[in-house]
């Protein structure tokens, strides 16, 4: 393949990147992001059909993949917007820190999109007394929209595009050393942070934060089935039976609908919509970068766990991480050998993939477009009225708390 070919997945990506700050507007209509991700990979997926028997089964083989892929996100996405938790505690910090370590937890067992969709609303109740958040929703978004979801094919959509492709479903466990010390330093950090800034609010807001109190409580607990029957389907069920189950936990979730947990939770199909537009142009316009990759993978010099976790990983934070992880997992594929250092995973050296996954996974926190939920938690945080760090302020954020973390796990592990 011509390296020109992969000029439309490169476009692409930056159209996605940079279309919501320079033309936000004209962005927000599906439309258009259709028609953007249809005019870049019309030419791959016409390319593909003339090359005849080959390339019909190789974009089938492509849409295949994109189908179970947006199953997947969709009945996540779908299944936790029918569970709502609901409820005002003081806003202490060790009711925040609390907070943030259940969303990492959760992020594993129902994807980054739907833990940060399930807390992010009782957590901005929580502190709606207090006049300084916006710090708290920057570190919802490190931990529970992104580094509290490498532990399951399930929690990134990065890591379930890796199962795809023969990384076993339990594998993602092994990183919990890497999730455990990212946890705890992060929920350390800010603990110390928001005691400082909660020593600052005034008399009248911590009065008012202790006298309205609503205990939480959890709407629509009968989708936890549903959730659990898509978490058994993606660790246990072969194709195709995998996403007919996932299916089928959706129409069970939407026929036993519980509608004031869908209404408390804003809840609109948008989002997955726009996923599955954007996701769908990406997915064809890759194949190109993906051939050529595995025939001049080594020619990037990506070919140490340091460079793959840095490479993947800051390519992460301003495209799309689930493309840029499958970009890097090809390429170190197309690199491993017999002789390459310790056990293969799914082609792919162990050390190189636990690089590739952490880096595309943790650095996907590090701008507004790293990672879906990311923007959608700003957006929810500046509809209840908090003033949210801009586009570079955010950076500011992530640069100065997460890039020496980012350090230290490089000089432990890589």
């Amino acid at each position: 393949m011509s390296i020109l070919l992969s000029a439309p997945f490169i476009l692409l990506l930056l159209a996605i990147a940079l279309c919501p700050l320079l033309m936000a507007h004209w962005w927000e209509s599906h439309h258009h992001k259709a028609l953007v991700a249809g005019l870049l990979s019309g030419p791959i997926a016409g390319y593909l059909l003339l090359q005849g028997q080959p390339g019909w089964t190789h974009l089938q083989h492509l849409l295949t993949e994109y189908a179970e892929f947006i199953v997947l996100l969709g009945a996540l996405y779908i299944i936790s917007g029918g569970i709502a938790l609901r409820g005002d505690l003081q806003a202490t910090p060790r009711v925040n820190v609390c907070f943030l370590c259940l969303g990492a937890l959760l992020a594993s067992l129902m994807g980054t999109t739907g833990a940060s969709m399930l807390l992010i609303r009782p957590l901005l109740q929580t502190n709606a007394e207090r006049r300084y958040v916006a710090h708290t929703v920057v570190f919802f978004i490190f931990l529970v929209s992104n580094i509290g979801g490498c532990l399951t094919p399930i929690g990134d959509p990065p890591l379930f595009l890796g199962y795809l492709r023969g990384v076993p479903f339990t594998w993602t466990l092994s990183l919990w050393p890497a999730w455990l010390a990212m946890i705890v330093l992060l929920l350390a950090v800010y603990g110390l942070w928001d005691r400082r800034l909660y020593a600052r609010e005034t008399p009248e807001a911590l009065l008012q934060d202790r006298t309205h109190l609503e205990p939480l409580r959890l709407y629509g607990r009968r989708n936890l089935l549903f959730l659990a029957l898509v978490i058994a389907a993606v660790a246990l069920a072969p194709f195709p039976w995998r996403p007919l189950l996932m299916l089928a936990a959706v129409a069970g979730s939407l026929i036993c609908n519980v509608p004031s947990a869908r209404q408390a939770n804003h809840f609109t199909y948008a989002p997955i919509i726009e996923i599955a537009v954007l996701f769908l142009g990406i997915f064809v316009t890759m194949s190109p970068v993906l051939e050529l990759l595995s025939h001049h993978g080594a020619s990037l010099g990506a070919n140490t766990p340091m460079r793959l976790f840095w490479m993947t990983g800051m390519l992460s934070a301003f495209l799309d991480n689930a493309p840029t992880y499958v970009t890097f997992f090809e390429a170190a594929r197309a690199q491993a050998s017999p002789l390459s250092p310790g056990p293969l995973v799914a082609g792919v050296p162990e050390l190189w993939l636990q690089a590739i996954s952490l880096g595309a996974v943790y650095m996907g926190a590090c701008s507004y477009i790293g990672n879906g939920p990311n923007f959608m938690v700003k957006a929810i945080a500046e509809e209840a009225g908090i003033v949210m760090p801009s586009f570079f302020g955010y950076m500011a954020y992530s640069t100065t708390i997460l890039l020496p973390l980012f350090l230290g796990l490089t000089l432990v592990l890589f």
